[in-house]
């Protein structure tokens, strides 16, 4: 039995993944520590693992940012990203790098394991490994280490072959982290020093590249191939949902297999605006023989317009490990855990998300051929019909689709993350004086 503590800014599509993992662990007999804030305390006591609460300097609500920092409405672009990455990630990692360091002070932790955007732990691993656990990432995001062939994380930019790729790549990072982000690289530097008494080492973005394991949640298959990339990266292949308790909808035996079905959806966070994608789909296949399936996402069903197409049925939560198998398009803003649940049923994908990380994993369906990226956040409704009838036009889509997803299907996240934890703590030594 080991004792792990887990490391996850306030966010909800950061926190539920790292649930099922601490679920997964505790089932097994480890004991979890979970550091997030307080407002997650019920559901990480009802999974069975110790609550601890991040300091209020780092208690930041990831989903209404606006709320708390009120001067961040109405950024765009670069800004936009500059004023995230400084205040949504970088400044909290000083309290979060303490209340990580409180927690590892009785020497009883295996490893600290920690999201991709946890910065306290970014900072954790500068000191000496005579002082604290191994930094084990979880990435629950597209992969975001360092490569000479790929371009910058963030920029959705996909791969191009051979030296002029190369040279594009290594010209889009100059200008990434001396430019755009040179500022805020610099404020990370700084807290750095200030901490541990060292620089980061390398570009904030890229620090789970450079933590002692990086477990990455996908196949190699739905990854662009960097032939550079450390050895401490492993391919786990998906996390799997546990089935889902939703109820079927009184409309669930209209899904016959009589007429293909597209399901629309905006998650359970980016779904305040229905106008971006959900309405325009619904738009652009009003006249189509198709059944359009939209789910809210938890949002009302009367959030929607009350005149709907006879071709539309809606419901605020789908069981998706029912409605996948049935679907044969999936039109979304590109949630990773969802796209990859439709990959691993074989169903191609529409996407259109170019916010946080659905700008890399739009852009990672476009690369791999599972789908069409429309590289829009708000879509016309005949950019939608035109990528819907294309896909099921075009059978290459589905094989495309089809063949990750069976590789997908032949992962095992679970024993894989086992694994990695395994191999890094035993290669470990503690440090002198810390309990056995």
């Amino acid at each position: 039995m080991s004792t792990y503590l887990i490391a996850c800014t306030p966010a909800h599509g950061h926190v539920l993944p790292l649930l099922q993992i601490a679920r997964h662990l505790i089932e097994r007999g480890d004991d979890v520590r979970f550091l997030t804030s307080s407002r997650y305390a019920d559901r990480v006591v009802e999974i069975g693992a110790q609550f601890v609460a991040l300091p209020a300097d780092a208690d930041v609500d990831l989903d209404d940012a606006d709320a708390a920092f009120p001067e961040r409405a109405g950024l765009t672009g670069p800004a936009a990203l500059r004023f995230d990455m400084s205040n949504l990630f970088i400044r909290p990692g000083t309290a979060q790098l303490a209340a990580v360091r409180e927690q590892i002070a009785g020497g009883d932790i295996d490893a600290i394991l920690s999201e991709p955007l946890f910065v306290g732990c970014a900072l954790l691993q500068l000191l000496p490994k005579s002082e604290r656990p191994p930094v084990v990432v979880l990435g629950i995001f597209p992969l975001g280490a360092r490569s000479r062939d790929t371009a910058p994380f963030g920029l959705g930019v996909t791969p191009m072959r051979g030296p002029i790729g190369r040279l594009r790549n290594a010209v889009l990072r100059t200008v990434a982290e001396r430019v755009i982000f040179g500022g805020v690289q610099k404020e990370a530097d700084a807290i750095a020093q200030r901490e541990t008494g060292r620089s980061l080492g390398g570009f904030v973005l890229d620090w789970p590249g450079r933590a002692d394991s990086y477990v990455q949640f996908t196949v190699p298959e739905f990854e662009y191939p960097r032939p550079d990339l450390p050895d401490t990266v492993r391919f786990a292949g998906p996390l799997t949902p546990a089935p889902s308790g939703a109820s079927l909808p009184e409309w669930w035996a209209d899904l016959d297999g009589s007429r293909p079905v597209v399901h629309v959806t905006q998650g359970t966070i980016a779904n305040s605006d229905f106008a971006q994608l959900v309405i325009p789909t619904i738009t652009a296949l009003a006249a189509s023989d198709v059944l359009v399936v939209v789910s809210t996402g938890g949002r009302p069903v009367e959030a929607l317009p009350a005149d709907l197409p006879s071709n539309v049925r809606v419901s605020e939560y789908l069981p998706y490990d029912r409605l996948l198998p049935l679907v044969d398009v999936l039109v979304t803003n590109g949630g990773y855990g969802g796209v990859q649940q439709a990959i691993a049923h074989g169903v191609p994908i529409v996407v259109a998300g170019q916010t946080e990380d659905k700008v890399e994993v739009s852009a990672r369906v476009g690369w791999s051929g599972v789908g069409v990226n429309l590289r829009s956040t708000t879509v016309a409704p005949e950019r939608v019909r035109f990528a819907v009838d294309t896909i099921l036009r075009d059978g290459s889509y589905r094989a495309n689709a089809e063949r990750i997803g069976a590789a997908m299907r032949a992962s095992d996240a679970e024993t894989a993350l086992v694994d990695a934890l395994e191999a890094v703590t035993h290669s470990w030594s503690r440090p002198a004086g810390a309990a056995n």
